[in-house]
Order: C-alpha cells, then structure tokens, then sequence
C-alpha cells in the first residue's frame, strides 16, 4: 500500500485528531516543565507565555478544529472532501509549525514567517473554498459565518506573537474559538438530544442568530471601549444562559458524555461573565482567570468527548463511551476545576495546581491516543471506504 492510501488520509479527522491527542498530552506539560526552569525556553523571539498561548490555540486547538472542519464541510456539502496527499501536506505543515515555534529563533525570518504561515492559510483557504464552491449543495446556511471567521484566525495568530498586541491577540482566539463551538453546539446537541432522549430542544431562528451575530462581534472586543464590550458579553451570557435552560440539561446531565458538552456549553457563559466582571470594575484575581475558564472549560471538557465521538462512529465503530473514555472524562473536569477553581481558593499552592492540572492533560490525552489512534490508523470496520 502506498503511504498516500493509508487510512489515516481517508478523511481530516484522522491525521488531525491524532495529533490534537499528541499536542493535548505534551503541550501542557513542556509548559509547566519551562515555568519551573527544568526545560529551557523555545529559542524565539517572543516570550514563553506567548508560546505557551500560541500552541494550545493554534497547536491543540487547530489541530482539533481542522480535523472536525475537514471532516464536517464535505458532510455539509456532500463531497468526497480533502485525503491523501492533501492531506498529507496539511499534517507536515502543521508539524512544520510546531517546529518554527520550537527552533525558529535560530531560522532566517524568512523561513519562520512561512513556518507560521503555511497551515493556517492552507486550511483555511481549502476549506474556504469547499464551502463557497459547493453553497448551493450546503445543508448550514449560516456557514457564511465560518467564511467569516476562519480567514480573522490569521490575524488572532499575528497578534498572538507581538509583544504590544498580545492580549488583543487571545481576546481574538477566544472570541473565534467561542464562535466555532457555539456553532457546532447548536447543530450537535440538537442531533444528540433527538438521538438519545427523543426530545427536541430549543432552536428559535431570531434566538440563534443573534446570538451568533453577538459572538461575531465580539471577536473584536479588544477593539471596543471596555464597558462595551463587557455589557456585550453580559448580553450573550444571558441569551446562552436563557436558551441552555430550554436545552433541557436535566436530562443531558443524567449522561456523563453529554452531559460535559453542557458544562463547556455553561464555561463559555462563565468565562463572559468574567469578561463582564472584567470591564465594568475588575476584581484584582482576574488576570488569566478568564482564559483559563475558556481553554480549560470550553475546550478541555468539549473537546475529548468530540473526539471520542466522531473517532468511533466515523470509523464504523458503536459510539458508547466505555468506562476509558468515562475516565478521561472525569480526568479533564478534575484537571479544570484544579486549574481554574483551586488557584481561587488557595492561590499559595498556585504551581502544585498548575503541574497537577497539566498531569490531568497528560492523563486524560495519554489514554486518549491509547484508545483512539489505533482507530484512526485502522479502515473503517463497517466495510464503508472513508
């Protein structure tokens, strides 16, 4: 078999997966290991905390939102979507990346500037392109919203790197990462709680879309005055708040695999109240609190359930969360509430909290390779080709 037919370039998902499982267990940890000066810093230009931001949005995350937007714009569109050397060249781009954020310091500027280029512009431009090319076959149409929001992931990712701009710079992340999961909430809890509990769930079109034109535009909060901006976030988190109540978490909540999407669901609600208590008369504990609620509510409750889902029933397997993936699970709300509650409690013990919520990193994502890379390098069991 030539390596370009290998399962693992069927569909985005597999490359990309595997490798948020990879960057889920390391990235936290080398961060730790570089606070605590056991590790040396990467060789850069920009500090260590910038890395640190950089590669848990645009490493871990990305690889995550890449392999879930590879895969569902081909389901949106009904296309055989992007495999083989297609994707091939993504997963080196990508790990091209990894490599100028490590050693780029000592690359001509030239050749860092593409390093950190080369995958965000690629895959965006490609699925871009998927979804503008084949509109007319499109299930979603509020994609237009993705159009709109891949191509400022570009500019989140300047920012990120420059001293003066930094700040701006994960205020944008988190306002486009917000925006990517209050999208693939809406769609997908709606499916599940259909699929699981034969209900259906709160879906009002004025409802949603203002709620998604808010999210939109406070990806540009940074931008705004602050009192603004934090009476904008106080709005949207009460529009989520007033739809999750209709959402019927009641019953989401008697199932630990659904029921963490609506806790990340209830993280991005926190995480703007923050943002409210932030800009009308900021508390002196807030600082990366608010981050943190996001990359570690939001993300690091959503994203492994996400994964164990769409790796299992897009590889022909029965989508039940065995008692490993219930583990990771448990894993990943430990590891939240000891990064982001316990440093509020007793903010002495501030570095035990922070290497153990990145064990809990290490954990969580170690057994998630375990389990579902195999899957990944592996032809579907059902027969089906991708």
């Amino acid at each position: 078999m030539k390596p370009v037919h290998h399962p693992l370039w069927l569909v985005g998902f597999r490359p990309f997966f595997a490798l948020a499982c990879l960057s889920g267990l390391s990235l936290p940890s080398l961060w730790v290991l570089i606070h605590l000066g056991i590790l040396a810093a990467p060789d850069a230009s920009f500090a260590p905390v910038q890395w640190h931001a950089h590669e848990m949005f645009f490493g871990f995350g990305w690889a995550v939102l890449g392999g879930f937007l590879l895969t569902s714009t081909k389901n949106w569109v009904q296309i055989r979507g992007y495999h083989g050397a297609a994707l091939m060249f993504l997963a080196a781009a990508w790990l091209f990346e990894r490599a100028g954020m490590w050693l780029g310091g000592r690359w001509p500027a030239w050749l860092f500037e593409l390093s950190n280029t080369l995958f965000l512009a690629s895959i965006v431009a490609m699925l871009a392109w998927t979804l503008v090319r084949y509109r007319k076959s499109d299930n979603y149409r509020d994609n237009y919203f993705f159009l709109l929001v891949l191509p400022a992931f570009l500019l989140a990712k300047h920012l990120m790197l420059s001293a003066e701009y930094f700040q701006l710079g994960i205020g944008i992340a988190i306002g486009l990462f917000r925006m990517a999961f209050l999208l693939m909430l809406e769609r997908t809890l709606t499916q599940f709680m259909k699929g699981i509990f034969q209900v259906d769930i709160l879906r009002h079109a004025a409802l949603d879309h203002a709620i998604k034109l808010l999210a939109l535009l406070l990806v540009g909060g940074g931008l705004m005055p602050p009192p603004l901006a934090a009476w904008l976030s106080l709005l949207l988190a009460l529009l989520l708040a007033g739809r999750l109540i209709f959402w019927k978490p009641h019953l989401a909540l008697r199932r630990l695999d659904l029921g963490i999407m609506y806790l990340g669901y209830g993280a991005i609600v926190l995480q703007l109240l923050v943002e409210f208590l932030g800009g009308v008369a900021p508390p002196a504990w807030i600082g990366s609190f608010s981050v943190h609620i996001f990359t570690l509510g939001a993300m690091g409750l959503i994203i492994p359930a996400m994964l164990i889902r769409i790796s299992k029933g897009h590889t022909g397997r029965k989508v039940v969360f065995e008692s490993g993936d219930r583990w990771v699970l448990w894993i990943m709300i430990a590891a939240f509430a000891l990064r982001v509650v316990a440093p509020q409690l007793h903010p002495a013990a501030y570095t035990l909290w922070l290497v153990l919520a990145a064990a809990g990193w290490l954990a969580g994502f170690g057994i998630l390779a375990w389990r579902l890379i195999p899957f990944l390098l592996q032809a579907r069991v059902d027969g089906k080709e991708h």
